[in-house]
């Protein structure tokens, strides 16, 4: 397929508290598509009447819709049904990822460290407080259960204050969840595929100017120090590797993504989260790991946007 002469839209914006995010990927990868020749176009949803619409101008879709219907598989299933090829991870992969209790249990399903978790089901905060504190301690992580981008995180120092941090994201996000905290070294590794084979990228140790890697250390620049490749044991990095990677394939995820991951001070690698849709702000980890690894910009978006027909030719020879 003479990818030049498709219709190559991009998707960004969206209803998710990602908006902007969303919006600043999306410019980054049309701007892209347009040096390299593409009919890139981009377009902006802003309601989701919007969405059959959009999709109707373009032959493939560059998803860069962070959280919400955009990354959870919605916008993913709907344009299977429509047999429009989409770059990056298919319908499943996009859910799992984007529920973060469901994508722990896959990882424990495969044997995979994660970080020991309870997610709330509506019991008297009283009872609530008791498990929590009895199974997990504290510190520990208050967390949305499919919220992106550190949106909603809140670190829990003392009992005193789980439960008006529980009852504050359970205003705001409905279903959530607690999570031990994890010391140690925050990475993050991006996976990338190269040559037919999902790779892992180097390392990215992330150092915030902050309490931890939240919104503002993310998309604020001087917010965060960036360490590439991580600061970790040679026998310690290629362990993360593996993990990341194994993490990647057990929610069946394709062609990128990005998992993160704590270290301890004893080495000892546990899970957080795998991310389907990575950002491509200026400061997005991806985008760096990508260039530590030879690949600009240019190029990392034109391998993603190679995966859209890479997946539909693997789906259908599978």
């Amino acid at each position: 397929m003479d990818l030049k002469r498709q219709r190559i839209g991009v998707l960004m914006g969206g209803i998710s508290p990602e908006r902007e995010v969303s919006l600043r990927s999306g410019r980054n990868v049309y701007e892209a598509l347009v040096r390299l020749g593409y009919r890139a176009q981009a377009i902006v949803l802003d309601h989701p009447d919007h969405i059959i619409p959009a999709l109707a101008q373009i032959d493939i879709a560059f998803l860069c819709l962070h959280g919400g219907i955009g990354e959870d598989g919605t916008i993913q299933a709907l344009l299977e049904v429509l047999g429009i090829p989409y770059v990056g991870s298919g319908v499943l992969a996009s859910a799992l990822a984007m529920n973060k209790p469901q994508a722990k249990r896959v990882f424990v399903s495969y044997h995979l460290p994660t970080a020991p978790w309870l997610e709330y089901t509506g019991e008297p905060w009283a009872t609530w407080d008791e498990r929590v504190t009895a199974e997990l301690g504290f510190p520990c992580v208050v967390k949305p259960v499919r919220e992106g981008s550190s949106i909603g995180v809140r670190i829990v120092h003392t009992r005193e204050e789980l439960i008006p941090a529980c009852q504050a994201t359970y205003a705001e996000f409905g279903a959530f969840f607690v999570e031990a905290f994890i010391p140690g070294k925050e990475i993050t590794a991006g996976i990338l595929r190269i040559d037919g084979e999902d790779r892992v990228l180097p390392l990215i140790e992330l150092r915030p100017h902050r309490e931890f890697y939240d919104y503002i250390a993310k998309y604020t620049p001087g917010e965060c120090e960036f360490l590439i490749p991580a600061e970790l044991a040679e026998a310690t990095t290629v362990r993360v590797q593996q993990l990341a990677l194994h993490a990647h394939r057990a929610l069946g995820c394709f062609g990128f993504s990005r998992v993160d991951l704590r270290v301890t001070p004893t080495d000892k690698p546990y899970l957080l989260e795998v991310n389907t849709l990575p950002g491509m702000t200026n400061t997005s980890d991806l985008p760096k790991a990508a260039a530590a690894a030879g690949i600009g910009f240019d190029e990392l978006v034109e391998r993603m946007l190679w995966t859209a027909i890479e997946k539909r030719s693997a789906t259908v020879c599978g």
